[in-house]
This record gives C-alpha cells, sequence and structure tokens, in this order.
C-alpha cells in the first residue's frame, strides 16, 4: 500500500465503529446498552456459560461483566445459577425474556449487515467474509504462537502457507 491510500487497520477500526454505531442505533428499542445487548447476544449462543469465559469474550474485566450481569439479572434478562461441577462457579442464564429479545436483535442485526453489504455483488459479500476470516486466522495464529513456547527454528503457522480462505 503506498501512503495515501486508508491502511487495512484503518478501514478495519472504522468499518467497525461505524457498524457498531448502526447496530447500537438499531437495538435502542430495547433500552439495553451495546454491553449489555453484546453479553445477552453471547449468553443465548453459550447458555450456562460462566461469567469468567464472559469476561475473556467480550475482553473486559471480569468485576466489570460481573456489574453487567447484576443489572441484566434486575431488569429480568440474566439469572445466576450455581455450576453443578464447582460451587464457586456461577453460570449465566437468559431468561425468555432474552431469547425473546435475542431473535429480534439477529433479525435487527442481519438488516444492519444487508445494509453494509449493498453495492456489493453475492460474490464480492463471500469474497470480503472469505477475507476477513483468512485474515482473522492469520493473526489468532500469529497470537497463539507467541505465547506458546516453541522448538528453536520451528516456524509459526502462517509462516508455513497462505491459509485457505474457504476453511
Amino acid at each position: 500500500m503506498n501512503g495515501t491510500a486508508p491502511s487495512l487497520a484503518h478501514l478495519l477500526h472504522d468499518t467497525s465503529r461505524a457498524l457498531r454505531r448502526r447496530l447500537e442505533v438499531r437495538m435502542s428499542g430495547h433500552s439495553l446498552s451495546s454491553a449489555q445487548w453484546r453479553l445477552l447476544v453471547l449468553a443465548c449462543k453459550y447458555p450456562s456459560t460462566s461469567q469468567g469465559s464472559f469476561a475473556e469474550k467480550l475482553e473486559i474485566e471480569p468485576i466489570s461483566v460481573s456489574r453487567l450481569i447484576d443489572r441484566m439479572a434486575k431488569g429480568g434478562w440474566l439469572q445466576r445459577q450455581d455450576d453443578p461441577k464447582d460451587r464457586r462457579v456461577k453460570l449465566v442464564v437468559p431468561t425468555e425474556k432474552a431469547l425473546s429479545a435475542y431473535r429480534e436483535i439477529m433479525d435487527i442485526a442481519d438488516d444492519v449487515y444487508r445494509e453494509a453489504l449493498a453495492g456489493l455483488s453475492g460474490d464480492e459479500s463471500e469474497a470480503l467474509l472469505q477475507s476477513l476470516a483468512c485474515i482473522s486466522r492469520n493473526l489468532t495464529a500469529l497470537e497463539t504462537a507467541a505465547a506458546a513456547p516453541q522448538s528453536a527454528g520451528e516456524p509459526t503457522p502462517v509462516t508455513e502457507g497462505r491459509a485457505s480462505a474457504t476453511a
């Protein structure tokens, strides 16, 4: 890329921010903050998951997730249940209210994604999604490789060849 073209990081950041803002506007009818509807979606996708797992998925501190769950439990969106395998762990379970809202939220998200992809052909949309998935896999592999101790001279997964865009 030359110096005048927008960088990949800049485009991804701006696109992500614009998408998040559009979703927030469309989701405002549920009286949930961005963090709350993100947690609601995760709780519905992964019911009976520990609070700590949600902190990792949302990339926020465990105490922040705990407070978020407190507010959502008061609003009737989520419940905490004891983990039958470990009494120190609390599992987060969506209520019927959350499951109903989840269906609506996913419909809204589908509309927003259609708006975002307007002007792209079906093939272009698919190529974009495959390319973004490839970028994500590459960066995740590098992060994983950097975190794991390696034998001297052992290449990282990304250096061995280009990841398949269709995998």
